[in-house]
Formats: C-alpha cells, structure tokens, sequence
C-alpha cells in the first residue's frame, strides 16, 4: 500500500556525540548464521539445489542485534536477555563483549539459544533454518530484579519484542521503567498494543500496524488509527516504518512528519528494524531531539538494507549519508562538509572542476561561465566569498546581497553541485585543501594569475580561464541601478 506523504522533511542532520549516551536493552537474543556457497547443480535425491558450503558465520540477531548497532556507534550498552546453556549462547556472548556490549544474560539449561540459519548462494537466500524452543516456559521473571538495578545507569530503555519470551512481562517493565524517569522504546511483536502500554515511542512497520490496528485504506485513515492507538494505549509516539516509502511520526496532538527512505538499493531488509531503533535510541540518550534521531534512524536503514543480513552502522557511514542527504538537498556546506564529499565524489571516479568569486548579483555571464565550467568535469564545486571579504575587495556598500542570498542562489543552479564559502581575500587555502582536477576562472586572468595554480598544478590537476559574456559585469549593473535612482 503506498499512500501521498506528508510533511516531507528535508533537513540538514547533525551527528551527535553518541558516546554521550546510555542505552539499556532487553528482550529476545538470538544468533544469527550464514552458510555461503555455490549451488552450480540440482540434487538428484530430489528437485532442490546442491550448495557446497564454503563459509560460514556467525551474528548477533534480535535484541543482540540492536545491542550491536547501539555499540557500534559508541553508546554505553547494556543488553539484558535469555539463552540456552550452550554454544550459540557462548559465541553470542563472545562476540558481545568484544564489541564492548555489557552482558546480564540468563542461561537456561533446558531451552536452546534461539539460532537462525540461513543457507545463501550467489547472495540469494535459499532457505532459513530455524532452531529454537522460545523461552515462554522459563522463569523469565529473574530479568526484573537486573532490570531495575541497570535502569540506573540508563538514559533510554529499548523493550526488542521477537515473541520468543523474554518480554511476557513487558508492561511491567515499561511500567518501572517510566517510573524511573525513563523513554522506552519498543519494537513490537505482538499485534495486541496493550502489552506496550505507557511506552514512550513503539516502532512497528506497516504490517505490524494493521494486524494491530486493521486494514487502512488510506493516509487519512492511517492517521486516525494512530492516533486512536496512541490514545488507548498511552502511547507518547508512534513511529511507522514503511519500507521503501520510508517512515512516518506520529505523536498526539501534532501533525504527522514523513521521511522519504534514503536507500538508493534494497538488497535485504533482515535487521533494519533492529537498526532503527538502535540508532532512534543512540541519538535520543545522546540528548538529539526525537525528530533528529528519526532522521538519523531513516538514513542508518537506508544503509543497512543494502547489506546482505544483519549489519551495524558505523558512525563515519552516517556522517557519509547525513553529507549527502544534506548536498542533494541543498547543495551548500562547510570547508569541512565539502572535503567529506569531495572524498565520496572521487571513489566514483569523479572529475572535480572548482571555481569562486563574489557573485554579489548573478547574472547571465556568470549562469553561461558557470555552465561552461561545469561541462569540463562531473561535479562543479563554487567557492564564495564571505561579505567581510567582498567588502574589503570591492568597497563600501558591497555586497548588495549578503552571503545567505548568494548561496542560495547560487546552489539553486542546476550546473552547480556544491557551494562552499570563504572567509579570506583568495581562495587559494581552500583551493589547495580541495586539490580540484579542474580550476576555472572568468575574466581576463592568465593561468598562472589564479589564486590556487600553483597547487593544482603540482598535484596533476588543470588550471583554465574562461571569458565571461560581454556587457555583462555586476559593478556595471549597479552603476545603472545607480544612476536610475
């Protein structure tokens, strides 16, 4: 079902200092396995593929999954759970705790450690083995006393509900949670909401909603069903994952706030809902506010469906897909910013031209130069001076436009890709720092009188001049403005 979105959000999205933050985890640990191979014949025991298994691995799934990824990015982790007396559970803990996750996990000798097997060739899945007894038999109600000592030493509590067990209790420990001044976040298994009552945000996908909240045949409709749940179920948010629609917020009383998905290819969507409210989690006890951390969460999914299984993001792949988000949006950056996806730009083989000036007032000169630069590369990169420096280069009363107009101007050009300002007289600093394959100049300069020659040039790059229109020339415009006054 895909219905209009509203609200789109384009924003610039900063990264916070995740290991700022403190994250307590329960619910249901599971392991993940891989058998790789080539499966090149048909068996003739019956009509199924022959897989000669090469490789095999292992991984965190489940609530140990979202413990990864919350490490992954720095978060304090602590990760409490069920699992059997065996070695799934020994290897579990192994990899764990060297990703620096802090374990409360209680072994039960009479359940297996719920194991997923998963048989892949040519990076297709044939078939997912599933080994497991669930824990609904166990005495699951020791995790309580752990859970409150470790709400202590939390800031936001993460509830990853698989129906294996570990969480029959789930409402009491929202409850306590809350009591304890804490968000709970919660992603759901069971289709009765009643079980996440009190929760501060549960984050179910589409499906997950309507076996909750029944069929919605529209977005008017889905948005009434969200906010009658939230209403019955005292719900603080209801955050929607929607697939390749992206994901959808909801919270009582406000407008709905979409994001569109950031995956450029979905290959395997096994884990993203893990990632997303790791990430969710992360940022919010790192102190981001909830439209922030759902905008990083809708970027780290984008990345992990491109991933075959279960998968972490790191910290510098979403300062990466934050960059870019923000350039496609807007084009215009920092120094920084710019060096970031300049880097991005050239691991695609990408020919950088660059060029600067003041363009105080845009006109059809600088739309055919610029054009023209832009033609001799891939990706156009305009470097603008700031208004202290185009004061000091041209006198009192320029520039007429400040350097928000400038810019935004500038980035609405379809030939310019990225738009960064300047604060000294030249920009050969920053020039030098970029080490562009093109440097281009209008006017009347010869190559070797373009600040940044020198640089490019010993670095292999080229340096080249191009002639503005005639009659075209910002001071002449405003001396005609001038003189009309």
């Amino acid at each position: 079902m895909m219905f209009a979105t509203v609200n789109r959000i384009i924003m610039e999205i900063q990264i916070p200092a995740f290991d700022n933050g403190r994250v307590l985890i329960i619910g249901d640990v599971m392991l993940d396995r891989y058998w790789h191979g080539d499966a090149s014949r048909v068996s003739p025991e019956a009509p199924v593929p022959v897989v000669h298994v090469g490789e095999t691995e292992e991984r965190p799934g489940g609530a140990a999954n979202v413990a990864l990824n919350t490490a992954a990015l720095g978060a304090r982790t602590r990760l409490l759970g069920v699992v059997g007396q065996d070695a799934a559970a020994n290897s579990l803990e192994s990899m764990l705790d060297t990703a620096g996750v802090v374990l409360a996990l209680q072994r039960h000798p009479e359940s297996r450690t719920v194991t997923k097997l998963r048989v892949i060739s040519r990076q297709q899945q044939l078939i997912r083995l599933d080994f497991e007894d669930g824990f609904q038999g166990a005495e699951t109600d020791t995790l309580l006393p752990v859970f409150r000592d470790a709400l202590q030493e939390c800031d936001v509590v993460v509830l990853s509900d698989y129906g294996k067990g570990a969480l029959r209790e789930a409402s009491e420990l929202i409850a306590v949670a809350r009591q304890a001044g804490k968000s709970v976040l919660v992603d759901p298994c069971s289709a009765d909401f009643s079980r996440y009552r009190g929760a501060s945000i549960i984050t179910p996908n589409l499906d997950e909603f309507e076996q909750a909240a029944g069929r919605c045949r529209s977005e008017q409709e889905l948005v009434e069903r969200a906010a009658g749940m939230m209403a019955r179920f005292e719900l603080a948010a209801i955050l929607l994952t929607r697939g390749e629609h992206g994901m959808t917020l909801f919270r009582p009383g406000e407008p709905e706030r979409h994001l569109p998905t950031q995956a450029r290819e979905v290959f395997d969507v096994t884990g993203a809902g893990d990632t997303v409210i790791a990430v969710l989690a992360a940022a919010l006890a790192a102190g981001e506010p909830l439209s922030s951390a759902m905008s990083l969460a809708n970027l780290a999914a984008g990345i992990v469906v491109s991933r075959l299984g279960t998968a972490s993001v790191s910290v510098p792949e979403l300062c990466r897909a934050a960059l870019s988000a923000h350039s496609a949006g807007c084009g215009d950056m920092n120094e920084e910013q710019l060096l970031m996806v300049l880097a991005e730009a050239r691991t695609r083989g990408e020919r950088i031209v660059m060029t600067n000036g003041c363009f105080d007032i845009l006109h059809a000169g600088h739309v055919a130069y610029l054009s023209k630069a832009r033609r001799l590369g891939d990706r156009l990169v305009v470097a603008v001076n700031d208004d202290a420096s185009v004061a000091r280069l041209k006198g009192h009363g320029r520039p007429v436009n400040p350097l928000e107009r400038r810019v935004a101007v500038l980035s609405a050009l379809e030939c310019v890709d990225w738009v960064v300002p300047f604060t000294e007289d030249t920009p050969e600093r920053l020039i030098c720092r970029a080490s562009p394959d093109i440097l281009v100049k209008g006017g009347d300069y010869r190559p070797d009188e373009i600040a940044g020659h020198d640089c490019v040039e010993r670095s292999g790059g080229e340096v080249v001049a191009l002639e503005y229109e005639d009659g075209c020339s910002t001071s002449e415009i405003i001396d005609r403005i001038r003189r009309q006054e």
